[in-house]
């Protein structure tokens, strides 16, 4: 109890935040990371998981790659990377774009699924090409699946990215790893707190945007 007010306390004291290596920097690094790891994999992840949503094709080989590359360790993918790339955030940044791959895809596909058949029918009655019937149908209907896809992805990197110090990274990771080596028992809890934080803020956002993306679609 009492190395967590010590970390509550490192946390209200502002030298603790200033800096190359405050809080504060450590924490919008580690935002980056996620930004880019989750934008990456979104770009390689979308188009797939639309496509197997609005073909029906590959759904099996889909659900199956995405299984087996959850079952991969983190840690483990960002040691062989960082064994063939040496160390900095190219390693880490590899592993959490194959972490945040099969989620986005799961949720793109089943996004589009959820589509009602009668409303897809209807579209293409009304002479819409598959293009149109994608764009202007399955995907805004499909949206919050899509972006609950977006939302765990999201929340895996964000949990998973102080590996980056791992390997000579940055984020809340250099604390919490500086802490492990020094026994500095506050200092770990500190930026674990705030990678909780960190957390639990992007889950509202997206949380408030599927909700508004229900109220749209009227799901």
């Amino acid at each position: 109890m009492n190395h967590l007010l010590d970390a509550l306390e490192l946390l209200g004291d502002a030298e603790s935040w200033q800096g190359s290596g405050g809080f504060g920097a450590r924490a919008l690094e580690h935002l980056w990371y996620t930004a880019v790891a989750v934008a990456t994999s979104a770009l390689i992840a979308l188009p797939l998981g639309l496509y197997v949503g609005h073909t029906g094709k590959g759904r099996n080989p889909a659900v199956l790659s995405s299984g087996v590359v959850r079952a991969l360790p983190t840690l483990g993918v960002i040691t062989l990377a960082a064994l063939f790339l040496g160390i900095g955030l190219t390693a880490p940044m590899i592993a959490f774009i194959v972490l945040a791959v099969p989620s986005i895809i799961a949720g793109a596909y089943s996004g589009v699924e959820s589509v009602s058949q009668v409303t897809v029918d209807a579209a293409r009655a009304q002479g819409m090409t598959p293009w149109q019937v994608l764009f202007q149908v399955e995907i805004p209907l499909g949206l919050p699946l899509i972006l609950g896809g977006l939302r765990l992805a999201t929340l895996q990197v964000v949990a998973t990215g102080t590996l980056a110090a791992y390997v000579g990274a940055g984020g809340l990771g250099r604390q919490l790893f500086l802490g492990l080596r020094t026994q500095d028992y506050p200092l770990m809890l500190a930026a674990s707190v705030l990678v909780i934080l960190l957390a639990i803020a992007l889950d509202v956002v997206f949380s408030l945007s599927q909700r508004a993306a229900r109220l749209r679609t009227g799901h």
